[in-house]
């Protein structure tokens, strides 16, 4: 699988975006609780995201899974920590380029440009957090949410994960998801979660709205008000739930 150029330096300039502005959002204040992260405040989220762009650089440093992880960063300044993470990730990224084997979650995609949506979608998402925390949300790009939605249905909730059924919801119908003309139609029971394109197949519900809302939907940062529905509500939930267990 290969990441056009066009499309890696568009991640590259969202993760930059981005993680600027969770940066400038952080430094109103570190003590405020993260609505949509229990037991997180604005300093655990900093920490948090500090922490995973160090991971992605020595994944991408090393080929595989650093161990022993994570090191100890207990003693250090969370946005001096930050601000040294956001940069060396953007670095590690463009010196890896897009091709270069290495340790990735996706069973279809096991090279360096699958960090690059990734990390962009990562830090869309932990902005929204910083933000929502101090009540001064603003839009995710809508090229990159579509994206967005399509990582969370087709990588995490449509990998082979749930072969052993350890899933609390089994969803067992067909449901699709639509946002700017992109349709992706879910097949799940407890063992397995089909995701296909298939904008016309029968459906025992479909949720659909903006991109940014039914993105941030996904990942449980927006409540059901900021999506619209149709069909079999209690299908709905449930494949909510489905997502959650994959996408928090």
């Amino acid at each position: 699988m290969s990441l056009p150029p066009e499309r890696a330096a568009f991640y590259l300039d969202c993760l930059r975006a981005d993680s600027a502005r969770l940066a400038e959002v952080a430094r109103f204040g570190l003590a405020p609780d993260v609505p949509h992260c229990p037991g997180w405040t604005v300093d655990s989220l900093v920490r948090h995201t500090a922490t995973v762009y160090l991971h992605k650089i020595e994944v991408l440093r090393l080929g595989r899974l650093p161990d022993p992880w994570p090191p100890d960063l207990s003693d250090r300044e969370p946005l001096a920590l930050y601000d040294e993470a956001r940069s060396a990730i953007v670095a590690a990224l463009q010196e890896a380029g897009t091709s270069l084997p290495t340790w990735t979650f996706s069973p279809d995609d096991k090279t360096s440009g699958f960090w690059y949506r990734r990390m962009a979608l990562e830090t869309a998402v932990h902005r929204i957090d910083a933000e929502q925390a101090h009540d001064v949300a603003t839009p995710v790009d809508r090229d990159l949410a579509v994206d967005g939605i399509d990582e969370v249905l087709s990588v995490m909730l449509g990998g082979p994960w749930w072969a052993e059924g350890d899933t609390s919801a089994p969803v067992d119908a067909a449901v699709r998801v639509t946002a700017d003309g992109n349709s992706w139609t879910i097949q799940a029971d407890a063992t397995s979660a089909l995701v296909t394109r298939d904008a016309d197949a029968p459906v025992a519900a479909e949720i659909y709205g903006e991109p940014h809302d039914v993105f941030l939907w996904l990942w449980g940062r927006l409540d059901d008000t900021a999506i619209q529905t149709s069909g079999d509500v209690d299908v709905v939930a449930a494949f909510r739930a489905r997502v959650a267990e994959c996408a928090t």
